[in-house]
């Protein structure tokens, strides 16, 4: 029933956005008090209230005229960041006694995206109507999870909406600034190989067969290296369409497969860890997301078993999932969560000794909150490190490739110079 309740409203709501006066860019131009010309741009549904709003601030208007569109138009997307951003707004403005109403209004008024404020505009809206906050963030699952939601309305419930606001903001900042890391880390491996393939390529299709062409008068065999070179270059020439469509159609099935199966998405997180030095980072990663997640549920009131669910999914990999939500069902059967995670074999002693302090001292959101920053710390080390070892590695492997390539091309000169000689 109150399910049904809340849904009525929220299309109500969205009808009613349809009627709500939209929000233009305005130019304008004016004199201020001390009689200097000055201009800007301002929101604002009308010329008439744009005018008023700068007769307000003590400034007479000369000109106020709709922004031009531009030609091509292009929306930018919101982002992960931009609710992180927007998160930490609201926890600052409720805290310092801004109602939620005039929060929200505000900054759906003030945000540079156009989707950003169409989005702020419908949870207003919602809100506006009687709907809970959590209830209306709840239809917006692509930007506000499950776990965002749950902490909302936990924060709801107990009236600490801004301090549930200050956790979920350095929640997400955290996060995002841990992905980011994790993209750094695996972006410079990917770029030797993409490098790497792009410049032998090149070489084989537009320096091997000049080469070609001067062996061609040698009237002598060629090294079996020098002829594998060529033999390579001259399918290149003529199947170069092959390869291509082979590299794309790899790609493709790769993310298909990637984006159905949950099978093969957990065999590729599987593989992941196993690869050397990366694999280190993204654990370390996972237990620290899994640190952070919990810590942010627990310290905001949810209890443990549904932090453990949220923990497990905010993991990001299959293996740390299942070991979760493993310790989730040992902890339901009144074991301790410390001596659940150490049946798993997967985390490391420290963390197991620091959950077994925080559960006894009563302060485990504390404690997870230091390994999550111990291993956040480990992650950012790692990475700095791993990107000062990729650059000679870089250097070596596309050395290897390219030198291979004109020792290849200049073993028959060299020949021929020693039956001269």
């Amino acid at each position: 029933m109150a399910t049904a309740a809340a849904t009525r409203k929220s299309r109500t709501s969205k009808k009613d956005i349809k009627h709500q006066p939209k929000v233009f860019e305005f130019q304008w131009k004016g004199v201020n008090r001390d009689g200097k010309k000055t201009a800007g741009e301002m929101r604002g549904t009308s010329v008439a209230e744009i005018k008023s709003i700068l007769k307000a601030q003590g400034v007479t208007p000369k000109s106020v005229s709709k922004k031009a569109k531009p030609l091509f138009k292009t929306e930018k997307k919101i982002t992960a960041m931009d609710i992180a951003m927007i998160t930490r707004q609201v926890a600052t403005m409720i805290s310092a006694g801004v109602p939620l109403v005039t929060t929200f209004e505000l900054l759906g008024r003030g945000h540079e995206k156009e989707k950003v404020r169409t989005l702020l505009g419908t949870i207003l809206s919602d809100i506006q109507s009687g709907i809970p906050l959590s209830d209306a963030l709840r239809p917006h699952r692509i930007y506000f999870d499950d776990l965002y939601v749950d902490l909302v309305a936990a924060g709801e419930h107990s009236g600490a909406l801004d301090a549930v606001f200050d956790r979920i903001a350095t929640y997400r900042e955290k996060a995002e600034a841990l992905k980011s890391k994790i993209k750094k880390a695996m972006f410079y491996p990917a770029a030797v190989v993409i490098v790497a393939i792009a410049v032998t390529t090149l070489l084989l299709l537009f320096v091997v067969p000049q080469f070609e062409e001067i062996f061609n008068g040698f009237g002598a065999e060629l090294p079996a290296f020098t002829q594998l070179i060529i033999g390579i270059s001259r399918w290149l020439q003529t199947s170069w369409y092959f390869f291509a469509i082979g590299i794309v159609v790899g790609v493709w099935l790769f993310v298909r497969a990637h984006r159905n199966s949950q099978k093969f998405r957990d065999k590729i997180d599987e593989a992941v860890l196993k690869i050397p030095v990366i694999g280190e980072i993204l654990h370390k990663a996972a237990m620290a997301r899994f640190a952070r997640t919990l810590a942010t549920t627990f310290s905001a009131g949810v209890p443990l078993i549904d932090g453990l669910e949220s923990a497990s999914g905010a993991s990001g990999n299959a293996v740390y999932r299942k070991a979760l939500l493993k310790v989730r069902q040992e902890v339901m059967s009144g074991m301790q969560m410390n001596v659940a995670m150490r049946t798993t074999g997967l985390f490391p002693d420290m963390l197991i000794q620091m959950v077994m302090i925080g559960e006894e001292s009563g302060g485990l959101d504390d404690m997870l909150n230091k390994v999550a920053n111990i291993f956040e710390m480990q992650v950012d080390d790692a990475v700095d490190g791993l990107s000062s070892l990729i650059e000679p590695i870089m250097m070596v492997v596309i050395g290897t490739l390219v030198g291979g390539l004109i020792v290849g091309m200049y073993l028959p000169i060299f020949e021929m110079g020693n039956v001269v000689g």
